[in-house]
């Protein structure tokens, strides 16, 4: 137990965030199709500065890694010079914030894409059911290119200068998004990573990946700028539990910290229908990370002060709440009501559901 509370500031790594409190990345397509973010992604994110943290939506690093329609990039100087605003209009609100690195792998259709991407995965195992598109509506998932290993070395690459994008573009540091059935994840699981070459085949040969992307972005933004969201037991993009899912994360980890990372992110989806990640793996999680600890999803405040309170987290991760209540933190502290978000916008372009719910009148 702990006396610790959602409130008090917090240091990460060496940077010193006001409460415990994370906003989540959440997915927005917001940006324009070529991925890049507007003036109203830097409203957007500054309105909700007063998080401890703010994780960006996944951005993409790399054309390849681009899956959903108007979703931002991180490969491109145009795409530096607009984040540029985004990362000034947070730290002039006092905020931190990092960039949440996504490469979709197999989780893409080239009607989102640039002209030549291509839609790559460890193996040809296409998702199963229809991804949204601008221009064609709803159109089944492809089967993706099975990596080369120039392909495999390409991405490591492309991640890793994405990676020294978003600290040029200002960013305090960044996230590896290795959740919800992206490349990473891909890698992970073995019902998307059926190689048998050095890539897969073992749980050894499976986190590979990650572990090389991890290793290789650490060294080249350094650490303590650097964490990792993983999400075992969640079932978004095809993903499922595996027999060898703890035993997966449970060696990840160890090797995640000596590469140097600063902070672990769990995704638990229960709330949103997703199996729950048991309380007794959580813990051994916990207990297998050295550095800071935090769980994002299906907290609400009573919930996410016990988790503080019992040792299980050091921040909290909100998702919804954040995006229906810029003024989240002051609603907590001064036990006020919280708008409802409006799921119809969640995914649209323009200023409704995104930079119009208001704050509390006090």
């Amino acid at each position: 137990m702990t006396d610790h509370h959602l409130f008090e500031p917090f240091h990460l790594g060496k940077l010193t965030l006001s409460n415990r409190l994370v906003m989540n990345p959440m997915t927005r397509c917001r940006a324009d199709a070529a991925g890049v973010p507007n003036p109203l992604m830097a409203e957007y994110y500054a309105q909700r500065a007063s998080a401890g943290l703010i994780i960006t939506e996944g951005i993409a690093p790399s054309a390849n890694g681009k899956g959903y329609a108007r979703i931002p990039g991180l490969w491109s100087s145009e795409q530096v010079q607009a984040w540029k605003a985004v990362t000034s209009a947070v730290h002039a609100a006092q905020g931190v914030i990092f960039a949440q690195l996504m490469h979709s792998g197999r989780v893409s259709h080239p009607a989102n894409m640039a002209t030549g991407a291509k839609i790559v995965a460890p193996s040809a195992i296409a998702l199963a059911g229809q991804m949204y598109t601008d221009a064609l509506g709803l159109q089944d998932y492809p089967v993706p290119q099975a990596m080369t290993e120039a392909d495999i070395a390409q991405a490591k690459a492309e991640i890793v200068q994405a990676a020294r994008n978003a600290i040029a573009a200002g960013f305090d540091g960044v996230e590896l998004h290795g959740a919800n059935g992206y490349l990473l994840e891909q890698f992970l699981s073995p019902d998307t990573n059926q190689r048998t070459d050095a890539w897969g085949g073992s749980v050894e040969k499976r986190m590979r990946f990650v572990l090389e992307v991890a290793r290789e972005t650490a060294a080249a933004i350094g650490g303590d700028k650097l964490g990792i969201r993983l999400s075992p037991y969640g079932n978004n993009a095809g993903m499922g539990a595996y027999p060898e899912v703890e035993e997966t994360y449970l060696k990840l980890l160890p090797l995640l910290a000596d590469a140097g990372l600063v902070y672990v992110h769990i995704a638990d989806h229960s709330a949103m229908g997703a199996p729950p990640v048991p309380l007794a793996f959580k813990q051994a999680l916990r207990k297998a990370w050295p550095r800071t600890f935090f769980i994002g999803g299906s907290f609400e405040q009573a919930s996410g002060q016990q988790a503080v309170h019992d040792g299980l987290v050091d921040l909290v991760g909100m998702g919804r709440a954040f995006l229906a209540n810029p003024d989240l933190v002051a609603r907590f502290k001064k036990g006020l009501p919280l708008n409802a978000p409006d799921a119809d916008t969640f995914f649209t372009p323009g200023a409704k559901g995104y930079t119009d719910y208001p704050v509390a009148a006090v």
